[in-house]
């Protein structure tokens, strides 16, 4: 008896004494990419909605924000945390880099609404200014609701040559919307999660295939690949 409370004793003393297990580096990042993942594949599934193949396949870039929330009582506002990928010269897909967009409105509402939010860089100098601080679109990039459906062709906005085209999904309605005023800005502490390294900036997780991702980022860019390269 004596004997095996003395092995109970020290089993439980080692129990006390293990360090706990701690939580997965970036879990809340990793199931934002899982739910951008949902949200493309949710999108892209109905074509006569969707976004247009040749405008996914023009792309320098796709952000993604899932469940963007809008909420208010006069006086609106709107804030999200996404992620953006871009392709290199060989048209691969990055890993993520986390962003947040940030808006507001006025005028009588009340209430809240989760929206998704994607947005399609279309021109390189769209791309170098989000990824060097903070962006406003429509001021430092022209901005526009983009066409819906495989059928959509030059529409008016493209015809402006719109270095943004931002479109928006909720409760279940997908369309173009104008996001102008929003501004975009780094997620430092989502990248720092998400990688487990701190003092990312973006150009270094968008440009560098060094810096080691969760295998999330991988279904990512298997995701863009499948819908915007030819």
């Amino acid at each position: 008896m004596k004997k095996l409370y003395a092995i109970f004793s020290l089993v439980l003393l080692c129990l006390v004494l293990s360090p706990l297990p701690s939580p997965q580096a970036g879990g809340e990042e990793v199931m934002k990419v899982q739910s951008a993942i949902e949200v493309l594949d949710e999108i892209m599934a109905i074509p006569e909605t969707s976004i247009p193949p040749s405008l996914l396949s023009e792309a320098y870039g796709i952000a993604i924000f899932p469940g963007l929330l809008k909420a208010g009582f006069i006086v609106g506002g709107r804030y999200g945390v996404g992620v953006l990928s871009v392709r290199d010269e060989k048209r691969n897909w990055s890993n993520p880099a986390f962003f947040t967009i940030m808006g507001g409105s006025l005028g009588f509402q009340i209430g809240a609404q989760s929206t998704d939010v994607v947005l399609i860089f279309r021109t390189v100098r769209s791309l170098d200014s989000i990824t060097s601080g903070k962006f406003t679109l429509g001021a430092d990039a022209a901005a526009a609701a983009g066409p819906v459906g495989r059928r959509a062709e030059a529409s008016t906005d493209l015809q402006l040559k719109a270095e943004i085209l931002s479109y928006s999904r909720s409760r279940g309605l997908f369309a173009g919307v104008s996001l102008e005023g929003s501004s975009l800005q780094v997620d430092d502490k989502s990248n720092s999660a998400f990688y487990n390294m701190a003092g990312l900036t973006p150009m270094q997780i968008l440009t560098s295939r060094e810096i080691a991702a969760p295998p999330i980022a991988a279904n990512l860019r298997q995701a863009l690949a499948r819908y915007a390269n030819p």
